[in-house]
């Protein structure tokens, strides 16, 4: 039918006494629930479903056969405070801001004027609840930044950055801003259990919930339940590395709980589910408190806080039972950055056309196995990235990295007086080039056998790159 000839039949038929909005509103199918469930350095090879020979995720592995697993997922950053930035706006961080992780009392945050998918869920009419890590802002807790209530969650029950003193017993989670005290139990359960309660207990059990679900497992510093740490000293080499071994389970049984929840409520059916982790494993032994740091990024290269692949590349799985045909295994490139836009179609929501949107629309994807049309290519920086490389962009099959020729500052200091100078500044000078269908270990750099390729490429990264020093705002710290 013509499209002006269909517009006028709608219009006749709401406005003629045909049918009215509301009852247009009533005959389509209910919205789905959203759950997003968020790691902490968990790293791609950590789960069983992800080719771990050891690490039990029971849980996990149901989903996975249950919906899609993504072989190539990408996180919005290889480090925590810019990938959680990345995942809620839909936006590279660094447009943001947000140029590396936040520690507290830093000036650095998202700001207010930054949309996110809580508040565009929350405008469409969902209930929306944040459980578990933030580390989205400095001032936690403080009327100086905005908290996660000023970025649209009507729940909150989290922790600035890692709970305290370590996954067991924490004492550092706030909920909706009054602190709760000491608790009792590993940081995952507690996560769960608030997430599970909040579901539960909502006035309008009518309306459509998002659920922010970030646990901190398996980062550092790591505690787990003993009885599952004995279950892993027959193949662990040592003690140390049958706690990871333990926490990532104890990740998985905390998963298990929330679907038992959502069963128990007949939520399961139409609930999206998305599980993924904010960057690639820590190094064993960085520092201190990282001497069970056991993750494993599989056969990919670098760890996190590198920009290679092993930094970027994380597991990921959707789940929708509804919507999603099962056992499917997907090669296309997807990105926590996807989230926003394809959660906009799939809720109804309105994003924010102010400011751009990196993201794609993966909806298609998800429910026909239609590969998505990219606006723009997945792109990454970070300027205190391990080793050489600080930014990086995927086009198809073949991933360019770029040097720049500011100093090496390396990871861990965060950002400091003068940093956003030399992002500003600095340019990229040299690249890397890889065909990471063919090699995902970026074992053998082309960039001198595909000069044309990697000239085409280096541009849009450049051109990423400039967009980013333009947009992202100055700190002081």
């Amino acid at each position: 039918m013509d499209q002006f000839l269909l517009k006028n039949l709608l219009f006749f038929m709401l406005f003629g006494g045909v049918i009215d909005a509301s009852e247009l509103a009533e005959s389509q199918p209910p919205r789905p629930n959203i759950v997003v469930i968020l790691c902490d350095d968990l790293g791609y090879g950590d789960l069983a479903c992800f080719g771990h020979p050891h690490i039990r995720t029971p849980n996990l592995d149901r989903l996975a056969k249950g919906g899609i697993r993504f072989t190539d997922c990408y996180s919005a950053a290889p480090v925590c405070s810019p990938s959680r930035v990345g995942l809620l706006t839909g936006r590279n961080p660094n447009r943001a801001g947000i140029y590396d992780w936040i520690p507290r009392g830093h000036a650095m945050h998202l700001a207010a004027d930054q949309p996110t998918l809580a508040s565009m869920l929350g405008d469409a009419g969902y209930d929306t609840g944040l459980f578990g890590k933030w580390h989205c802002n400095g001032l936690f807790n403080k009327p100086d930044q905005p908290q996660p209530n000023d970025h649209g969650f009507d729940h909150w029950y989290a922790t600035q950055n890692n709970a305290a003193p370590s996954h067991e017993n924490p004492t550092n989670f706030v909920r909706n801003g009054d602190p709760v005290g000491p608790q009792v139990g590993f940081s995952c359960q507690l996560v769960a259990q608030e997430a599970s309660h909040w579901i539960r207990s909502r006035k309008d059990q009518s309306k459509p919930f998002f659920s922010f679900v970030c646990f901190h497992e398996p980062h550092e510093p790591v505690a787990s339940p003993m009885e599952l740490v004995e279950g892993y000293t027959a193949v662990a080499s040592n003690a140390d590395q049958a706690q990871y071994f333990a926490n990532v389970e104890n990740m998985d049984a905390a998963v298990g709980d929330l679907m038992k929840t959502l069963q128990e409520l007949g939520h399961e059916e139409n609930t999206l589910i998305f599980f993924s982790s904010d960057n690639g494993p820590e190094t064993l032994d960085r520092y201190k408190t990282a001497n069970r740091s056991h993750g494993s990024p599989g056969s990919l290269r670098g760890m996190k806080l590198w920009i290679y692949e092993g930094g970027i590349r994380v597991p990921g799985i959707a789940y929708w039972p509804k919507s999603i045909a099962p056992g499917q295994t997907v090669c296309e490139p997807v990105c926590s950055l996807d989230l926003l836009p394809t959660f906009a179609n799939i809720s109804g929501g309105r994003i924010d056309k102010t400011k751009p949107i990196d993201g794609t629309d993966l909806t298609d994807l998800l429910m026909q196995g239609a590969s998505p049309k990219r606006h723009t290519p997945l792109y990454w920086f970070y300027y205190r990235a391990y080793p050489k490389p600080k930014a990086a962009l995927r086009d198809g099959d073949w991933m360019v990295l770029g040097h720049w020729d500011g100093p090496d500052l390396g990871p861990g200091g965060s950002v400091q007086q003068g940093d956003t100078d030399l992002i500003k500044q600095h340019k990229l000078v040299g690249f890397e080039l890889y065909n990471i269908k063919n090699d995902p270990m970026q074992s053998q750099d082309l960039a001198g056998s595909e000069p044309e390729r990697l000239d085409r490429l280096a541009r849009k990264l450049r051109e990423k790159y400039t967009q980013i020093q333009t947009e992202g705002r100055s700190w002081d710290k």
